[in-house]
């Protein structure tokens, strides 16, 4: 009886320590990377100087490139990222508020003026009565075109539009522009099916658009939204992301974003 009870305490105390080892969260070692969700174009270039100035302080990263802005949060939070670099904060503000999520912002990094591009038009007072104007379908790039459409004179928003402004505030629509609501990464490629787009500058660079050179109407530098580096609330004074941080707002990626993007995309610290 005494040799069966030692054995079942054995058992039970495999069975802890084994419970245990698979709730132990891996953390960043030189093994075991910094794992940086990011979007493809500007954010990943970025984010591929930084890794380079990041090892030379012993820091090791591993980028992942997604290609639409829900899943970078969602990975975040499910901890299958470390940090994520992608996003301005109203997004990422709005992304918390409707899903839940346990993440925050712990610094800037660059600023993406968005900007209204035309294949058919090079003046916005040529364009039709009835034209085609895509925006992107997320609420917060949602009010940040329809803010920039108005700044371009093409709309009235109800007192003067907010950061979540939507279709329905549009209070003076005097061309009757039809809006179309499309996914944000979808828009700088259906130019030719509409008249007017506003491109997130992300979007915009990859499909060849320059801002500066390209666009009909640019948001203006005094934006509201600079992108972020977000992390786990539970992380916010993790050391380690930290210096991630201060080296992204480091002077030779200030440098660096400045003669590779020539004023197209602004850095933010």
């Amino acid at each position: 009886m005494k040799r069966i009870l030692v054995g079942l305490l054995a058992i039970a105390s495999l069975v802890l320590l084994l419970a245990g080892c698979g709730k132990e969260e891996a953390k960043p070692t030189a093994d075991a990377p910094i794992k940086v969700g990011v979007t493809a174009g500007p954010h990943a270039k970025v984010m591929e100087f930084v890794k380079g100035e990041a090892a030379k302080q012993g820091l090791n990263i591993e980028i992942v490139e997604f290609s639409d802005y829900i899943q970078p949060n969602i990975a975040l939070d499910q901890k299958e990222l470390n940090v994520n670099s992608f996003q301005h904060q109203p997004f990422l503000d709005n992304t918390v508020k409707d899903k839940g999520l346990k993440i925050q912002s712990i610094g800037k990094t660059i600023l993406l003026p968005m900007a209204i591009y035309s294949n058919k038009y090079k003046d916005l007072k040529d364009v039709p009565n009835g034209a085609t104007v895509a925006i992107p379908n997320d609420p917060t790039n949602g009010g940040r075109a329809l803010l920039l459409l108005q700044q371009a004179g093409l709309i009235t928003l109800k007192d003067g539009g907010t950061v979540k402004s939507s279709v329905a505030d549009i209070t003076s629509n005097p061309k009757n522009i039809d809006i179309r609501e499309l996914e944000a990464a979808q828009i700088a490629r259906s130019l030719n099916d509409v008249d007017v787009a506003a491109v997130n500058t992300n979007y915009a660079i990859p499909a060849g658009l320059n801002p500066q050179k390209d666009a009909v109407v640019v948001e203006s530098t005094d934006s509201p939204y600079a992108n972020v580096i977000a992390v786990r609330t539970e992380d916010v004074n993790n050391e380690t992301y930290k210096k991630l941080l201060s080296i992204y707002q480091s002077e030779p990626v200030r440098k660096f974003i400045q003669e590779e993007f020539k004023g197209s995309i602004i850095p933010a610290f």
